[in-house]
């Protein structure tokens, strides 16, 4: 079954699955103190094998320093695999160029859980229809469609004329191959510097009989057709290799009946399906698929959250500049659809306790930090954003006034208003938390 194919299998099934899940963990923690899932589901994950010829090649580029400006930054040493194939650092970015001293633009996202990732489109999937096309007239639909409420086990989240899929913080790319080429060349990463000096690098690397081998002896003459191969091998790697998708949490073995939560962990569970607190099951899907394919924890679509700015990224020293997601910079070909202005990829929870940087800019360190932004954004936007000089709360300080309207505030908990209730006290954010570190792959179960 390839990704689009699960895809649209998995999301017209969610809604379901996430209802089932959302009234079985009604009450769990009370109604079964030792923890166990009452629903074991038999779980499908992706079948292992020995990698490919062509994989084996991938791994090799995958870990290649040498073909950084600096000799010393590969794929692997922003996307570690000790650390989910993410950051290994503590900062809101990783440094590259040929000194590694140039910070990116954007915190690294994960590599894992991308092999059912969908392809970038607008509202609902259409399957393989002209693109261009029908991204033009899907954006000018959804610049005059109301916007359909989210809610764990609801069926907004399908509905919304709103961009969904594709890879990087913005979908820019559509493959895997794609997105392992932007950080190859980007001056602020890995700096290959140009399509003719990655080449050279391919040619005389110890691996380079493998492309011989693969695809003969002519690859090596075709600049065009070497940098693909090489992309592609990396996909393919990434697509093979367990550890990008491995589903061995704590969480995936409850679901099969393997482990116990703590009541901790139970409440938090609760807490994160239920609409009338964290809601984060609205857009992070917490449901097995019918078919047993294990929750990726996203529904693959954007939101614009109105995060703070990150006054340590340097591109935010000039006032002027905004990171506008879907609709730049970094990505080009949306300008004019203004009201995607502020929207970013929501990313799978699977590991983000291991991470040290959150949301698109890292404004955040830790998940205390995130669930704060969550509970008090609304109510009390004092806690979570700064001050001007004259006092005031600079609310979505990130994003030009022009672009507020664009920011979620039907969405529980974001519909809220000063002096309202926060929807989470300080013991369930802490339920979450605990639930949160249920989804850090790795887990050795019991039985």
């Amino acid at each position: 079954m390839n990704s689009r194919t699960m895809w649209l299998f998995g999301a017209g099934l969610l809604c379901l699955a996430g209802a089932v899940l959302a009234v079985a963990t009604q009450g769990f923690a009370e109604a079964n103190p030792a923890g166990a899932n009452p629903n074991p589901v038999r779980l499908m994950r992706p079948p292992a094998a020995p990698l490919s010829a062509m994989a084996q090649l991938g791994r090799e580029i995958f870990y290649d320093a040498s073909l950084s400006s600096s000799g010393a930054l590969s794929c692997a040493s922003c996307h570690s695999p000790d650390h989910a194939y993410g950051p290994p650092n503590d900062g809101p970015v990783m440094l590259g160029g040929a000194t590694l001293s140039r910070p990116g633009a954007r915190a690294v996202p994960s590599l894992t859980y991308l092999e059912r990732h969908p392809n970038f489109s607008i509202g609902p999937d259409k399957g393989d229809d002209d693109n261009v096309v029908y991204l033009a007239q899907m954006a000018a639909l959804g610049q005059q469609a109301a916007r359909t409420t989210k809610t764990a086990g609801g069926s907004g989240a399908s509905a919304n004329i709103a961009p969904q899929g594709g890879l990087f913080w913005d979908g820019r790319a559509d493959t895997l191959q794609d997105q392992a080429l932007f950080p190859l060349l980007d001056p602020n990463e890995m700096d290959g510097g140009s399509a003719e000096i990655v080449a050279d690098k391919l040619r005389r690397a110890p691996y380079a009989n493998r492309f011989v081998e693969l695809f003969g002896a002519g690859v090596l003459k075709n600049q065009r057709l070497l940098i693909a191969e090489a992309m592609f091998a990396v996909a393919r790697y990434q697509v093979e290799e367990p550890s990008f998708h491995p589903y061995t949490s704590k969480y995936d073995y409850w679901l099969e009946g393997k482990a116990r939560l703590s009541e901790s962990e139970l409440r938090g569970l609760q807490a994160f399906n239920d609409p009338d607190k964290a809601n984060c099951a609205g857009c992070h899907t917490s449901a097995p698929t019918r078919d047993g394919l294990p929750p990726l924890f996203t529904d693959h679509q954007y939101e614009a959250l109105g995060a703070p700015r990150n006054a340590a990224l340097v591109k935010n020293r000039d006032p002027n500049y905004f990171d506008l997601g879907v609709c730049g910079p970094h990505r080009t070909d949306m300008p004019e659809q203004t009201q995607y202005c502020g929207m970013f990829l929501t990313p799978t929870l699977r590991n983000t306790a291991v991470r040290h940087a959150f949301f698109h800019n890292g404004v955040f360190r830790s998940l205390e930090q995130v669930l704060d932004f969550y509970n008090f954004r609304d109510t009390n936007p004092e806690k979570v954003f700064p001050h001007g000089a004259d006092g005031a709360v600079r609310k979505y300080d990130d994003l030009p006034q022009k672009y507020h309207a664009n920011v979620d505030v039907t969405d529980p908990p974001f519909d809220r208003h000063p002096g309202d209730r926060p929807a989470m006290t300080d013991q369930e954010e802490a339920d979450i938390i605990a639930f949160l570190k249920t989804l850090t792959d790795g887990y050795k179960p019991e039985n």
